[in-house]
């Protein structure tokens, strides 16, 4: 069958922008509105389905001989907010006539190859510094905050390491956390005041998939059924090899050099929760590639996520505060998409990873393996879930609230 080169071209825009859309870590049911939105501008009818791992495209024209199948086997994506507003702003580019088809689809190239626009040494200071940042949220001792950023560092020479090796790839997460937990046993020796469990657990913070699961939760929420289940299962698996790798890490120090006993420092003041959030944020801008034109409203988006969340625990509890926190934050962000007619992740996403609880997911894991506590809570297994459903329908009831005139 005879296809049209209007068609062509107009398919071949479509898959281009859904790959590049799911490589920069959109998930499925903003994806397929989105490709749907942009399917009916370019008249074509089309149906997608979306996971992880896997691209359906299924497109036609006008005529019956105008019809074509697409299905690729795909890599998850990374998060990369610069390129996910560039990429709108192409759409809109595209649809008020000030590119053509050809030209967007060559722009789409351009934006998937620019590198991130803060570089190797940032990069490398943000990895040290969300890992000493999240120590600090959780009113650790200074000990566990200098400790913790220094290793940060290490795991970031993993992650560079990986970058050029395809078999460190595929052991990156356990491999960094046998690392990171050696070193902080040897720390020990040297430092007796640290939270050896609590410092490798914040040196390893960038792994640990809470923005995945509470994703794959909203996927499921939004009856995406199938992304929703592998995204939770691909999470889970990521935690489990963290986690064994922190064991083994730890069972290997133990063996070659022991133990100290630990000694209980003072804690950090309260008022540096606020400084943590800083940081965390702004290391959050860099790791995410947020452009530096957006930064300023990221940083923000933390701070009205963490205050809100901290006003809402004052009146419902701590579980359900993270409610008020995600719905305060979808209101930002979905202020944010309407005032910049950008796509409302671009902040949420970063207001939302201080939210999330994926720290107490591990922590829960390992106190039911181990039975030892890393932290003086109660109930953590059922206060993580709550906090999970809390996320989720805050920013479902934001959305209702004030819709989003951005699909993404």
């Amino acid at each position: 069958m005879v296809q049209s080169a209007d068609f062509i071209e107009k398919r071949r825009f479509l898959i281009r922008l859904g790959k590049a859309l799911h490589k920069f870590g959109t998930p499925a049911y903003r994806l397929e509105a989105h490709l749907q939105n942009v399917a009916g501008f370019l008249e074509i009818q089309a149906s997608f389905i979306i996971t992880p791992t896997a691209l359906t495209f299924v497109l036609s024209g006008d005529e019956d001989s105008q019809e074509y199948n697409h299905v690729v086997r795909v890599k998850p994506g990374e998060l990369d907010l610069g390129a996910l507003a560039r990429t709108d702003e192409l759409v809109d580019e595209l649809s008020s006539g000030q590119r053509s088809l050809c030209e967007a689809t060559l722009r789409l190239d351009e934006i998937a190859e620019k590198p991130s626009p803060y570089g190797t040494f940032l990069t490398f200071l943000a990895f040290g510094a969300s890992s000493g940042a999240f120590a600090m949220l959780m009113h650790t001792s200074w000990n566990d905050v200098f400790w913790s950023t220094w290793l940060g560092f290490v795991v970031f020479g993993f992650v560079k390491w990986s970058e050029r090796s395809r078999r460190v790839t595929e052991m990156l997460e356990p491999l960094s956390a046998i690392v990171t937990a050696m070193f902080a046993s040897a720390i020990t020796l040297v430092d007796p005041g640290i939270n050896m469990p609590l410092v490798i657990l914040s040196s390893i913070i960038v792994f640990i998939p809470g923005l995945a699961l509470t994703l794959g939760l909203s996927e499921l929420a939004a009856r995406h059924l199938i992304s929703g289940t592998a995204r939770i299962m691909d999470a889970i698996m990521s935690l489990f090899k963290l986690y064994f790798g922190a064991v083994l890490g730890m069972a290997l120090g133990n063996l070659f050099w022991g133990t100290a006993e630990f000694v209980r420092p003072e804690t950090t003041p309260v008022w540096t929760a606020w400084l943590a959030v800083t940081i965390l944020s702004a290391s959050l801008v860099i790791l995410f590639k947020s452009r530096k034109k957006d930064a300023p409203w990221g940083i923000i988006s933390g701070y009205v996520a963490f205050g809100a969340s901290i006003w809402g625990g004052l009146y419902l509890g701590g579980a359900l505060g993270a409610f008020a926190g995600a719905f305060i934050l979808g209101i930002y962000s979905n202020l944010f998409s309407r005032i910049t007619h950008l796509p409302s992740s671009i902040v949420k996403i970063l207001g939302l990873v201080v939210l999330v609880p994926g720290s107490k997911v591990y922590i829960g894991l390992n106190s039911l393996v181990s039975g030892q506590v890393m932290l003086n809570a109660t109930d953590i297994g059922s206060q993580t879930f709550l906090i999970f459903m809390s996320l989720v329908a805050g920013l479902i009831f934001s959305n209702v609230a004030l819709p989003s005139k951005k699909t993404l």
